[in-house]
């Protein structure tokens, strides 16, 4: 299992930064090789990845989410294993720091050699920072201010 950890400041206030966030439909819009996330419920989403030539499809559940604070989640089912937890911390009323903490069990030849190579950590932190532009030159739309806490039951795929 490898972890990846990075943050980055937003000129942007952290009620932008956490809504943007939010809009996970629009991740292929920051995350190389996300071709496409759908939001099924309020906890889970399906998403499509190309990366290194390798198609992948596999659903994360939100495990803890807690408006302007904080995201949590893992994925399930499938053949891809990760989890992470991105945190919002409030530095002024204009700025941001944005903490991306994520574990990725690479599978397959192609993806442990992309990690040995150090290349899923280059992408992470990559994407972290194509955040940080996207939501400077965006804004935010309407993020989703519900609360997840764990243990909650969530609504059967």
């Amino acid at each position: 299992m490898s972890t990846v950890k990075e943050a980055v400041d937003v000129e942007v206030s952290l009620r932008t930064a956490y809504d943007q966030w939010t809009q996970f439909e629009e991740f292929p819009q920051f995350m190389e090789g996300v071709e496409e996330v759908r939001q099924l419920d309020d906890r889970h989403n399906h998403w499509i990845t190309k990366i290194g030539g390798v198609r992948r499809e596999f659903d994360t559940e939100i495990v803890d989410q807690l408006s302007d604070d904080r995201i949590t989640w893992r994925s399930v089912g499938g053949d891809t294993q990760q989890s992470g937890s991105v945190r919002f911390e409030r530095l002024d009323d204009t700025h941001t720091r944005v903490e991306l903490t994520m574990d990725v069990e690479p599978t397959g030849v192609a993806e442990k050699g992309a990690d040995a190579l150090g290349m899923i950590d280059r992408r992470v932190k990559g994407d972290l920072h194509r955040f940080k532009d996207y939501v400077e030159r965006e804004g935010g739309g309407a993020g989703w201010r519900g609360r997840i806490r764990p243990g909650d039951p969530g609504p059967l795929l």
